[in-house]
């Protein structure tokens, strides 16, 4: 890889058909929440929904476990191999087609998701594996994030890239705001009518094709085409071989891993230290996407001011700060001797807010820069190998999480290896400067 600095030298203005394109942002924005408001409806409820299958076949805990980490982890899996794909092929017929299709996908395997769960235990086998096809066609369908950032590419001025890129992680928050509040509502709803988790994520991925087919116009530059390989091993290693593109996208891959060791034992970590329910939880992931959407808003004004380096700087160390403040809590949680359990609570919520700042201000930063360091023509490529990446810090970093949150009696192992890893981002970040 050329670790050397290579001048931000891109085009600095979008095309001509980008600036035709008015509303474009704000269609991929609506587009993305929506497509995030179903995912966030059905990820805290498919567990309870798999449970009575996984009874009835009288599996082993840790066999239980097993499945609903592979249907969980299966969707990450298929993003991280499909984001590239979709970038490609938006690079070479437009982006337009290639968010139809996904937000078609959508439809289809949420329905489908639906459906599965209406299946009598006495059905386990049948029902786990269309839970399971569900699980991979909606990530392959989700995998299109990358598009929706190439599309802010070609709408934006390299001035603004860094305030658009910030609006995919506003989306994100919000979806993940809402997404578990309503799931927290239907809990007595879905438990009597099973069908309406994927009933649900299915109809608003279907508001989200109506509004994409009838308003969003086509942003891609038709003199920017690129080639016919779409799976293609070899362009994702040149991708990575770009100057300073290759160290953005292992700062992003390390920095979601960091942040997936804290997300995936959030619900253990609330649980062991404060005794919450799941319906509590729901209403702590709900903060956790709040927070996340009014760091993003935050972001936008402040990087008029800044340089993406430097918030990407800010977002790490206070990363760093905030899964420390995890790990403190944990600890003092695991000895009720402290003297600290008044505090306590207030520290956490202190300490999950810093973190997701600091991450809310990371995920733009890098999409910029990744988007401004790289060939027009490829934008849809790269912003999905980025993702792609982002989609394997997602695979791994809760399955290491969850390992080590169980290795030591105090827990505080997973923000460790979280503090640890944005160490090596913070000895990364001279290679990606001007």
């Amino acid at each position: 890889m050329n670790d050397s600095p290579l001048p931000e030298t891109a085009p600095a203005a979008p095309s001509s058909n980008a600036r035709q394109t008015k509303g474009a942002l704000g269609i991929v924005w609506l587009v993305v929440f929506i497509d995030l408001l179903g995912f966030g409806i059905v990820l805290p409820v498919m567990p309870r929904q798999v449970e009575p299958y996984l009874a009835h076949l009288e599996l082993t805990a840790t066999a239980k476990g097993a499945v609903i980490g592979l249907l969980f982890s299966v969707f990450s899996l298929m993003q991280f191999v499909f984001s590239p794909v979709w970038g490609r092929i938006s690079d070479r017929i437009g982006r337009r087609p290639v968010l139809l299709i996904s937000l078609l996908g959508s439809v289809v395997f949420y329905a489908l998701y639906g459906a599965a769960v209406t299946f009598d235990a006495a059905q386990a086998e049948l029902a786990i594996g269309l839970v399971l096809l569900a699980r991979i066609g909606a990530g392959i369908a989700g995998a299109s994030v990358g598009t929706a950032a190439a599309v802010i590419a070609d709408c934006t001025t390299r001035e603004k890239r860094a305030k658009g890129m910030a609006l995919i992680g506003i989306a994100f928050g919000a979806g993940f705001t809402f997404g578990p509040l309503i799931a927290y509502f239907g809990l007595a709803l879905f438990s009597q009518a099973p069908w309406g988790v994927g009933a649900l994520a299915s109809g608003l991925s279907l508001v989200a094709l109506l509004i994409a087919f009838f308003v969003f116009k086509e942003t891609r530059d038709p003199e920017n085409k690129a080639g016919k390989e779409f799976f293609s091993v070899a362009k994702t290693v040149e991708v990575l071989s770009m100057p300073t593109v290759g160290a953005l996208v292992l700062i992003y891959f390390l920095a979601i891993f960091a942040f997936a060791n804290f997300e995936a034992t959030l619900a253990l970590l609330t649980q062991a230290a404060f005794q919450m329910t799941d319906e509590d939880n729901f209403l702590v992931f709900a903060t956790v996407g709040a927070v996340l959407t009014f760091a993003g808003g935050a972001y936008r004004p402040m990087v008029k001011k800044r340089s993406e380096t430097a918030l990407l700087k800010f977002g790490v160390v206070t990363m760093i700060f905030g899964l420390g403040g995890i790990g403190l809590v944990a600890y003092l949680a695991s000895t009720p001797d402290s003297g600290a359990g008044r505090v306590l609570k207030p520290l956490f919520y202190l300490a999950m807010a810093v973190s997701v700042i600091g991450f809310a201000f990371v995920n733009p930063s890098v999409s910029a820069l990744v988007s401004k360091r790289s060939d027009p023509a490829r934008q849809g490529e790269v912003q999905g190998v980025n993702q792609a990446f982002a989609s394997l810090g997602r695979i791994l970093g809760p399955f290491l999480g969850s390992v080590l949150f169980q290795a030591e009696a105090s827990r505080t192992l997973p923000y460790l290896a979280a503090v640890l890893t944005l160490l090596v981002v913070i000895a990364i970040l001279p290679k990606v400067r001007k």
